[in-house]
């Protein structure tokens, strides 16, 4: 197993992320899963030099962390590293940090955290992290100094601009970011400048979705093809983690890994570096350009001088770049954060925009199709919301 030095610490590049645990043959509940076959994951990991294990509070209705809790309890403490999150962007009245984190510590059955996140830091949650009455950087620093998490990071899924802002904030407090990047969100997500950022500030960079949910590994044959010129026997899981596997301040890879045969895929392709090439990876990252079917909007921001709305248009076009990809809750939960006139349905349609746009862009017509777009993501509070009572139910 590769491994990586953080702090002092030998990490294993890839570490398992329990977000989509294996579930029970027939069922499709989030809350029914298999334990017999994650407690096999669990083995064939540490066997394998995997030491690195992800939950957080409202994975698998909150069963996650009592799960891999109790699979990881069979092995040496000493021989395993384990991470949880705290839900600020699910924050109630009842979500007061202490009560939180000692519900999260007796559910895992540990002492201590490893590593602990402030979870999902985007356009709304922001506010909940640097709201005082809530007091919740401050709080986790202290449990930091009193030794009960050994090392403080964050989650985030906002842009580049809450990135900046929330390191702004506390960043001389926060060890390590984990983001959501691959050879896709490389340009479709400012992966690439949100790395920069954290690498400038000598913040360690963990990866969530390497593989996009799996669809990095459904390449298509014309696309695989493409590859396979420069390496006939890679997959194309591999090929997303090789990339990776080629930045230096990429200290994590976590995979959610559903099933045995996932892990011992990607535990082979970590018992190498066997790092891109140039010439492969601008092959990737023309592939990943194919893959878009992309607006070609050049952020110019000739159209937001005259948009009586106000709008961000050049941020809408991407985010409608991005739906044009796939779906994301991500997407909805970056305009559910705005005021009403300042989303993608305000538009008025009086097509200054397209009149002025050098790219020759119907830009009415994009913010048109990125609204509908939207209303058929779930609303991220309302999911939310259903996980934390899931939560609660499981709590007991």
């Amino acid at each position: 197993m590769l491994t990586n030095d953080f702090h002092g610490l030998t990490l294993s590049r890839l570490g398992f992320g329990a977000m989509r645990l294996p579930l029970l043959p027939g069922q499709t509940a989030d809350t029914a899963v298999d334990e017999k076959q994650v407690d096999e994951m669990v083995d064939y990991a540490l066997s394998h030099g995997i030491n690195y294990f992800d939950t957080a509070h409202p994975y698998h209705g909150g069963l996650s962390e009592r799960i891999i809790g109790r699979s990881l309890a069979r092995h040496p403490r000493e021989s395993w590293y384990l991470a949880d999150k705290y839900p600020g962007h699910q924050i109630a009245s009842s979500y007061d940090p202490a009560a939180i984190f000692e519900e999260q510590l007796q559910k895992c059955g540990v002492d201590y955290f490893d590593f602990y996140l402030l979870h999902n830091v985007y356009e709304n949650s922001i506010q909940v992290y640097k709201d005082p009455k809530w007091g919740i950087v401050d709080y986790f620093v202290e449990q930091k100094r009193l030794g009960r998490i050994k090392h403080l990071g964050f989650s985030c899924h906002g842009s580049v601009k809450v990135l900046q802002e929330f390191l702004d904030f506390c960043g001389e407090h926060m060890e390590f970011c984990q983001l959501q990047l691959n050879y896709l969100d490389w340009t479709l997500q400012n992966g690439k400048e949100k790395y920069d950022l954290l690498t400038d500030r000598d913040i360690g960079v963990w990866v969530m979705e390497p593989i996009r949910g799996g669809r990095l590994a459904r390449l298509s044959d014309a696309e695989l093809e493409a590859l396979h010129r420069f390496r006939p026997g890679e997959s194309a899981a591999a090929w997303a983690l090789r990339f990776l596997q080629g930045l230096p301040n990429v200290k994590m890879i976590l995979s959610g890994m559903s099933n045995l045969e996932q892990m011992v895929e990607n535990t082979a392709t970590f018992t190498q570096d066997k790092p891109l090439t140039e010439e492969e990876r601008s092959a990737l990252l023309d592939l990943a350009e194919g893959m878009k079917d992309a607006i070609p909007c050049t952020a110019c921001r000739y159209c937001c001088d005259g948009c009586p709305m106000g709008l961000d248009i050049p941020a809408m076009i991407a985010a409608c770049n991005e739906a044009r990809f796939a779906l994301s809750g991500n997407i909805r939960m970056r305009f559910d954060a705005l005021p009403e006139d300042k989303r993608p349905a305000a538009c008025i349609a009086c097509g200054k925009c397209a009149q002025i746009c050098p790219q020759g862009i119907d830009v009415p017509a994009a913010l048109k199709e990125l609204a509908q777009a939207i209303e058929k993501i779930p609303d991220w509070a309302q999911v939310c919301k259903a996980r934390a009572e899931a939560a609660r139910q499981n709590r007991s």
